[in-house]
């Protein structure tokens, strides 16, 4: 049988592959660099293969090595990841999936007051396009962008109405007298924008939009595009709170003009998850968010 090399053993190697150095992981671990260089020996003996290329300024993992790592690296992770979840700590920690735009523009800012009014809560965020998958525990709630489709496990939660309309930097709005000067303008799209120019075109009856001057993946870069004064952006006035309230970005039309209005992000965490109550109290918290 395979005698298994020791968990302290494998955290060593861990932390010197990933870093790429004996020095640096035995600053991490508060060991000593020669601690550090006997235990990877050793293991590299019980092993009986080599592990790092060494050289007089730094170490190089060897294919058995890289090998090693990518198993090792997800070895911790799961350990962590079950130590976690029957931690007595793991009551007081959501890990939240989160649209990119919407966790740059939205939560970011506002975290902070809720860290404030819950001592001890603890708030992990991890953004991406795609939608979390509950099943394999990662995550307690995520925060999407459009009403997710498969309802019946989850509780969903709408963020609030948001408006989208042009938004500019306020020297671009002085040359906007009536829609009409769009058409001398750089229009900026979001691509991802379920609502989209020739909406808002059509919404003001003005005929067909002009194509765009730019685009760009993710609402947060169009509007930090608008507000450096590159064009017009379509935006919403939920994720261009914060420009708004500055005066960064002004609407250049008046309320005459018909502005898009739908609830754009849900909350959606699952029914049965073992962090539904602090799921709920987050989500009750961000609703309610003044």
């Amino acid at each position: 049988m395979l005698k298994m090399p020791s968990l302290s053993a494998m955290r060593i190697f861990e932390s010197a592959a990933r870093l790429g150095s004996f020095r640096s992981a035995a600053e991490e671990l508060h060991l000593s660099p020669s601690a550090v260089s006997h235990a990877v020996a050793k293991l590299e003996s019980d092993l009986g293969v080599a592990l790092f290329e060494r050289t007089t300024r730094h170490v190089r993992l060897t294919l058995a090595g890289q090998t090693l790592l990518a198993h090792t690296a997800s070895a911790f992770e799961e350990l962590r990841r079950g130590i976690e979840r029957i931690s007595s700590n793991a009551a007081s920690l959501l890990r939240l999936h989160c649209a990119p735009s919407y966790a740059a523009k939205v939560l970011s800012p506002r975290l902070p007051q809720f860290l404030r009014e819950n001592p001890g809560v603890e708030v992990r965020v991890a953004a991406s396009t795609s939608y979390a998958r509950f099943v394999d525990g990662l995550f307690d709630a995520d925060i999407v962008y459009g009403e997710p489709v498969d309802r019946g496990d989850l509780i969903v939660v709408p963020l609030g109405e948001e408006i989208v309309s042009p938004l500019c930097a306020p020297d671009v709005a002085l040359r906007l007298n009536s829609p009409i000067d769009l058409l001398s303008q750089p229009l900026i799209r979001s691509d991802l924008k379920r609502i989209q120019w020739i909406d808002w075109f059509e919404a003001n009856g003005l005929g067909p939009a002009p194509g765009p001057s730019m685009s760009f993946d993710r609402s947060f870069l169009a509007i930090d595009a608008a507000a450096n004064g590159l064009g017009v952006a379509l935006e919403s006035n939920v994720l261009a709170h914060r420009e708004l309230a500055n005066g960064q970005l002004v609407r250049p039309f008046g309320p005459t003009f018909r502005h898009n209005r739908y609830i754009g992000h849900y909350l959606a965490y699952p029914k049965s998850g073992s962090q539904r109550r602090l799921a709920r109290k987050f989500a009750d918290w961000l609703v309610d968010f003044r």
